[in-house]
């Protein structure tokens, strides 16, 4: 039987799910334990507003509760929300190009290639839209936490059970599956699927894998980490979240291991560095930006993996994944609080409010406007000055 679980430290299970995958029995939430108390987050200071930023609009969707990833296709942005609810917005005015549900709650999204946008279901259903109207879904052998990826005509999935498969965009019809063996234990968390070039670029397990799309085979595989430990909550690694990708350099996080940087290209580990987190990745052609368990944000060096510089100013605020924007590093925190950090030392340059519940999703950058989500659905759009 295998089992998925929700964030949790490798010493506790903090607000963790664990729910069978398809066919098996679901098992209650596990408790919070450990005795320590919940550090308290680190006091902001106030706001000193060094670079100018202005509320350009806000949207909603339903409340979220999945493991969202805001999808970007030149100015449009592609949210959901967990009842079903798909919606493409204009990054410039915040005004729906197109918003439909779909009937079901979702698991993972949003994908999209501008013209076709996938989601994943609860119940384990691939769903394709084309221009707000549904176009076909299919069922999948296990749920997937990861969104979908639309590239040159198809639709890849990366599955709960370390499968990756691949599906006409027009029909729906499978094409292929890749399957590799399963650990016991698998992360409830976006994992890694994007494409560098000709290239199908998955994260399996602590292994960022590198697959010919025309039929799933595996051209190269490169390992960001191993497991460790005496157990399967120990033994658990995952690469998680958004990467940062240049050129054929892609850069990811293995949850609470490390990060590190693969040559898509030729499927050659560049470096690794221990890093304690669970949110994805975000740079430029310089550094490599995260954002660490206890709230840090830390820049590594791209070339290197060195640390460039740390900062504790955020520290215990539950931060998202990070978005290297301008001279600005931008995080969001559970209070729905959108921080600019400098991109050069980590001091604070901004602080922008939302509606008081997390931000949810890494944010984006649509056109010349910032893009966050919350959990209660609130979309916020920003534009620098």
């Amino acid at each position: 039987m295998r089992l998925r679980l929700g964030h949790f430290t490798r010493a506790a299970c903090v607000t963790a799910l664990a729910v069978g995958l398809a066919g098996c029995s679901m098992l209650p939430n596990l408790p919070f334990f450990g005795g320590a108390e919940k550090p308290k987050p680190a006091e902001l200071p106030p706001n000193a507003a060094l670079i100018a930023v202005r509320p350009a609009w806000n949207a909603r969707v339903g409340e979220v509760n999945l493991p969202l990833t805001v999808n970007v296709n030149g100015s449009t942005v592609a949210v959901a929300s967990s009842d079903g609810t798909i919606a493409a917005i204009d990054g410039a005015t915040g005004r729906d190009i197109w918003r439909t549900n779909i009937k079901a709650p979702l698991a993972a999204g949003v994908g999209s290639d501008g013209k076709l946008t996938a989601v994943v279901t609860r119940a384990n259903e691939l769903v394709a839209i084309s221009g707000g109207t549904e176009a076909w879904r299919q069922k999948l052998g296990a749920v997937s936490y990861a969104p979908p990826l639309v590239a040159g005509g198809r639709v890849f999935v990366l599955t709960a059970d370390r499968a990756v498969s691949a599906f006409d965009g027009q029909t729906g019809r499978k094409l292929w599956t890749q399957q590799r063996p399963g650990e016991p234990l698998v992360l409830r968390h976006a994992g890694v699927i994007t494409a560098v070039g000709d290239t199908l670029v998955v994260g399996l397990s602590g292994r960022m894998a590198g697959l010919n799309p025309l039929n799933g085979s595996v051209r190269w595989e490169a390992p960001l980490a191993s497991p460790r430990g005496i157990n399967d909550v120990e033994r658990l690694v995952d690469l998680v979240g958004s990467v940062s990708r240049v050129g054929d350099v892609v850069c990811a996080r293995a949850f609470q291991a490390n990060v590190g940087c693969v040559d898509a290209g030729r499927g050659n580990l560049l470096w690794t560095k221990p890093a304690n987190g669970a949110e994805g990745v975000h740079g430029d052609d310089k550094l490599v930006f995260g954002s660490e368990a206890d709230g840090k944000v830390v820049a590594w060096r791209r070339e290197s993996g060195e640390r460039a510089w740390v900062t504790d100013k955020l520290q215990y605020r539950g931060l998202s994944a990070p978005l290297a924007l301008g001279r600005s590093v931008v995080v969001g925190d559970n209070t729905g609080l959108v921080h600019m950090l400098s991109r050069e030392d980590g001091s604070m340059l901004n602080r922008l409010p939302t509606d008081g519940s997390p931000i949810v999703a890494a944010p984006v950058v649509a056109g010349n406007t910032l893009v966050v989500v919350t959990r209660n659905g609130g979309i916020y759009g920003f534009v620098p000055q």
